[in-house]
This record gives structure tokens, C-alpha cells and sequence, in this order.
């Protein structure tokens, strides 16, 4: 094989520590301009040399930020004739076998794309824009083939990342707190902290770019140039506090030590369901000046997050029973449960509430308005003069304390939560084939029913609404002259079953419609 020369920048210090890193996993960056993807291709072009028919994988959340951050940076560093590069196969070949591979993965449902996916490295650049769960799944990839000498191929995974995002938690948990469930092994994890005046190179290019950092909100400032990992640009409540100094005083802090709950005072339940989510029960002391405590909870979660125990609603209610029963706190007292007005559904038979009822478990409707919802709880989080707020959490109430902080703006309506990271968008009069025939899509909003899905079968609707304003479309032609109208991330079936997104179909794609596998032309009108 013909010699290659490839002339890489010399590192600061920095990437060099990364660089060097072998550690099974090994996390860079904490802030803004740290040269974290330059780190990333250089190490994988290094590896790629050093261990002929290695296979790595660099993961994105979207195709646009893996070709600009990486697929075009590699063809721009890679002299010509090292490596070929196949475009629908995402993926570099050297002349040694090695290949790098670049995926997306811009939601759970792309996840399928990784099956059957194998690799010695893994690299996720920005990884707290994953969740824990996403994660989780993408982990197996990096195994053995049976095909090679497995002990010659180092199996290691790089991650990039900076404080904020939906992984915001899981990140920190890992490589800055350094708390670890069973079955995580404290030694194989290593977080080096990087920022943008570790980065020569940056500042002899940019030098006013730490003024333009400096010049941010504060806290968007602390978390893009300081690399403060303590709280994140985007978070909602980011006024929540916990701050164990102050646990016995309950000055300037919102978790608190438990102590024993005066006979007086009011007590409410507060009930969300869930199955494959968490279901999520909480129990609120009130007291005579009207501040709330959160008490106790049952919160239904495995142990990865946002993944849901499955229990059925008599083995919830009977377990809240049970609780209210015989925990001192609770025991003989007058408990006043709320929840949300969707478990008096009784679509298919008997209601939650129905349920709960024959558990001496019992409801109220509460107000679902969630916006104004969201403003009494940011009202009750807020210090007074002397320090004291309006809300306070015992520090055994564990979930909501863990998962509060990560709650993020939704992106399509700054004012709200985001509850689910997820909107693939058709624009409204897009014709959607339902139980009654053909319906604009906008027609459906607010109501229920049932339409035809990918399988060819009817399935039920819910949750239909506008999520986006003035978002970019593109317009995509079927080969028989339909046309789709859809946002960048609308996602469409391949023949096999996976999903590709709008934006990363080309002329001449085959992909499933109803009943039928079409020639899908691909052309965009923004």
C-alpha cells in the first residue's frame, strides 16, 4: 500500500489529553468553542490508520450538522486517493479496510436505523442533545465482529458534549458528578473539560469571540464560556434550587430536610398516569400561610429514565392505597386527590378513575391548562426577600428532585414545557386517509378517530395540533405526480422498514406509500 501523508495542525493541550485518552469512555468538552469535532475526526483518522479494518461510527443528531461538522471537514483534511467516500452509504473506506461510518439520529424512532449496526469506536458529538435512553440503545453497537481478531480492535466510546440539552442530566450524572449505577464501572469513565480559551487556534482566528460569549445572558454565559455544568441555557425551571447548605434553615434553597407534618395542615395527592412512561403520584403538604411541601411520592420508572414499570392501574392504585394506609404522614388523614381530567376517559370500558375508585383512591378533576399551570409553579419556586419560597421538596422525594432540572423550553412555543422532544410536521392540508376517507390534516386537530398507518391498518389518532409557524418546507413528488408537503425532519418508510427524513431523501429514493412501494422524486422549494 502506498504511503499516505496527512498533515494535522499540531493539538493544544487539550486534545492532546483527548487524543491520548483510552479509557472506555471518554467524554470532552463543558463549553463553547473547545474543538471538540476537529478532536473527534483527528482521532478517528489516526485509529483508522493504526488499525486496518477497524469500523468507528460518528453519530449527529441530524445529516446536515454530520456533514458540515464532519463529512466535509474529512474530505477537506483527507488527501485525495487515501480514502473513498460512498454518499448513500454514509461512509469512508480506507485502503487498510478501516471505514468510518456516519449515522443520524434525530429521535427515538431512528434508532431502528441502528440495528444490526456493529463498531469498534463510537462517537456521539454533542451527546447531551441524546437522551439517557438513546444512549443506552446505541451502546451495543460497539462489539465484536466474528470475522476478526477481536483483541487487536480497541472498543471505546467518545462522546462531546456541553452543558444543556435533553441529555443535559445523564452527562453530568456520569462524567462531572461521577455517581454511578450498578453495573458502572467508576474506572472506565473520563471527562476532560475543554473551553474556548483552551483553543489557540480559535482565538488567533476569531479573537473577538470571547467577547461575543461574554456579551450573552448570564446564564447562557456560564454554561457557554465558563462550562458550568450547575444549570443550562433552555432550562424551564431554571429557578429550582438544591442546595444541601440549607436544608435545615430553608433559606435560598427548594429541597429540604423532611420532618413530621403538623396535624392541621391539608394534604393533596396529585396523580399523572402512565404505562410505558412513568406514572408519577406525589403527596403535598399544605400549610396555614398556604406553603406547599412535597412529602412523599410514587414514582413508576425503571431504572432508565423516562421508561415506565408497566404496572396496571390496580397494581398502582392498590400500591397508593397501601401507602396512604400505613405511612405515618398520611395515615387517617383526609386526602384530597387531583389529577388530570383524561383518566374519567371510559373509551374502552372502565375508567382510571373508575379504577382508582374501587381502591377507596379518589379523584377530583384538576385544571390541565398548562401554561398558566406552569406560571404558579415558577411563582412558587421564587425567594422572597428573606430567601424563603412557596414550594418546598423533602430531599426523599428523589425523582422529582432528579428531573425537574432537565425539564426544557419546548422549541415551537417558548412559553411551554416540551413534553415529549418529538414533532415531524405535514402542513394542514396535507389529505390524510381516515376511517371516513380523505380529511385535510388541519381538520383533525382537537378531535379523535382513526386512520390508516404505515401497516395498511386503521389505528387511533390523538394529540393532533399545529406545532410549527413560518417553519421551512420542502415539497417532495412522488413519481406519480403526488406531492408532499412536510418540515426537514417529516420522516418516510423504506422498502425495508427503516425511515429516512425528507431531508435526506435524493431523486429516484423508493420509499412506501399505502398499499403500494413508490419512486419517490426528490426536490425542495424553501
Amino acid at each position: 500500500m502506498a504511503q499516505v501523508t496527512i498533515s494535522i495542525p499540531e493539538p493544544n493541550e487539550k486534545q492532546k489529553q483527548f487524543l491520548a485518552d483510552t479509557h472506555k469512555y471518554v467524554a470532552y468538552g463543558g463549553a463553547r468553542g473547545g474543538g471538540k469535532s476537529w478532536a473527534v475526526r483527528v482521532k478517528a483518522t489516526l485509529l483508522a490508520f493504526r488499525y486496518p479494518g477497524i469500523i468507528q461510527v460518528i453519530i449527529r443528531r441530524s445529516y446536515p450538522e454530520l456533514y458540515a461538522n464532519h463529512i466535509k471537514p474529512f474530505q477537506r483534511m483527507l488527501p485525495k486517493g487515501s480514502y473513498k467516500y460512498n454518499d448513500s452509504k454514509k461512509e469512508i473506506t480506507f485502503p487498510n479496510g478501516s471505514q468510518i461510518v456516519f449515522k443520524y439520529c434525530a429521535n427515538d424512532k431512528d434508532l431502528d436505523n441502528f440495528q444490526g449496526t456493529e463498531c469498534d469506536i463510537l462517537y456521539i458529538d454533542e451527546a447531551t442533545q441524546f437522551t439517557e435512553e438513546q444512549f443506552k440503545i446505541l451502546a451495543p453497537c460497539v462489539r465484536g465482529v466474528s470475522t476478526r481478531i477481536e483483541d487487536k480492535y480497541p472498543k471505546r466510546y467518545y462522546l462531546t458534549c456541553n452543558p444543556g440539552g435533553v441529555g443535559h442530566a445523564w452527562v453530568k450524572r456520569l462524567f462531572i458528578e461521577r455517581r454511578y449505577l450498578p453495573g458502572e464501572i467508576p474506572e472506565e469513565y473520563s471527562f476532560i473539560q475543554a473551553g474556548v480559551r483552551d483553543n489557540k487556534a480559535l482565538m488567533e482566528q476569531q479573537p473577538d469571540y470571547i467577547r461575543q460569549l461574554e456579551a450573552l445572558p448570564p446564564k447562557l454565559r456560564e454554561a457557554w464560556l465558563e462550562g458550568s455544568w450547575d444549570i443550562f441555557f433552555g432550562q424551564f425551571f431554571e429557578d429550582f434550587h438544591d442546595d444541601p447548605k440549607h436544608y435545615m434553615d430553608r433559606q435560598y434553597t427548594h429541597v429540604i430536610e423532611p420532618f413530621e407534618i403538623p396535624e392541621g395542615w391539608k394534604i393533596y395527592r396529585s396523580f399523572d398516569w402512565g404505562y410505558n412512561k412513568p406514572f408519577s403520584c406525589g403527596w403535598w403538604a399544605v400549610d396555614y400561610d398556604g406553603v406547599v411541601y412535597r412529602i412523599l411520592e410514587l414514582y413508576g420508572c425503571t431504572a432508565n429514565p423516562n421508561e415506565g414499570v408497566k404496572w396496571t392501574p390496580d397494581q398502582v392504585f392498590s400500591e397508593i392505597h397501601r401507602i396512604e394506609t400505613e405511612h405515618r404522614w398520611l395515615r387517617g388523614k383526609r386526602i384530597n386527590g387531583i389529577a388530570d381530567p383524561a383518566i374519567w376517559d371510559a373509551e374502552t370500558g372502565e375508567s382510571l378513575a373508575e379504577r382508582a375508585a374501587k381502591h377507596q383512591v379518589y379523584f377530583t378533576p384538576g385544571d390541565n391548562k398548562r401554561i398558566p399551570g406552569w406560571m404558579q409553579v415558577h411563582y412558587r419556586l421564587a425567594f422572597d426577600e428573606n430567601g424563603f419560597p412557596m414550594m418546598y421538596i423533602f430531599k426523599n422525594c428523589k425523582a422529582f428532585i432528579r428531573t425537574i432540572p432537565t425539564l426544557q423550553y419546548d422549541e415551537h412555543k417558548p412559553e411551554d414545557l416540551d413534553t415529549d422532544g418529538e414533532d415531524h410536521c405535514l402542513v394542514g392540508d396535507t389529505q390524510v386517509l381516515t376511517s371516513d376517507g380523505y380529511k385535510p390534516l388541519e381538520s383533525l386537530v382537537g378531535t379523535g378517530g382513526k386512520v390508516y398507518s404505515s401497516d395498511g391498518q386503521l389505528h387511533r389518532y390523538h394529540d393532533v395540533r399545529l406545532t410549527r409557524r413560518n417553519a421551512d418546507i420542502y415539497a417532495i413528488e412522488m413519481d406519480d405526480g403526488t406531492k408532499i408537503y412536510c418540515t426537514d425532519d417529516h420522516r418516510f418508510m423504506l422498502p425495508d422498514g427503516s425511515w429516512i427524513r425528507a431531508v435526506d431523501l435524493s431523486a429516484g429514493t423508493e420509499v412506501k406509500t399505502y398499499g403500494s412501494t413508490s419512486n419517490k422524486q426528490h426536490s425542495t422549494e424553501v
